[in-house]
């Protein structure tokens, strides 16, 4: 039902920054909570950040929390992640994810039931 595309993601040094954007398309419910993903190589996917697109509350992971800010465009259908003072350890796949308010699983996977491809980001020391 609900499609979304990830785009924005390439390569940066440390202490730079990145937009990634999530465009999404296709859901019938006024209020959509958005979340922003990421998984590296062997390791589970984490939550990054969310946001209830349609009422605008959001939410941070601890990790990112002062560099990350999510972010809505009503008119376009289109969340975006603004990343800032990038660290090494941010360099993974992300991804954004869509579904209903989903009663405080804002950070978990199981919490989502529509999914992007992913972008990837690498951030080198």
């Amino acid at each position: 039902q609900v499609q979304l595309v990830e785009s924005g993601g390439g390569s940066a040094q440390a202490g730079g920054s990145l937009r990634l954007s999530c465009a999404f398309s296709g859901h019938t419910y006024s209020t959509v909570c958005i979340g922003w993903f990421r998984q590296a190589p062997g390791k589970e996917r984490e939550g990054v950040a969310a946001i209830l697109y349609g009422g605008g509350d959001t939410y941070y992971a601890d990790s990112v929390k002062g560099r990350f800010t999510i972010s809505q465009d009503n008119g376009k259908n289109t969340v975006y992640l603004q990343m800032n003072s990038l660290k090494p350890e941010d360099t993974a796949t992300y991804y954004c994810a869509a579904d209903r308010p989903n009663g405080g699983r804002w950070s978990e996977v199981q919490g989502y039931n529509y999914w992007g491809q992913g972008t990837q980001v690498t951030v080198s020391s």
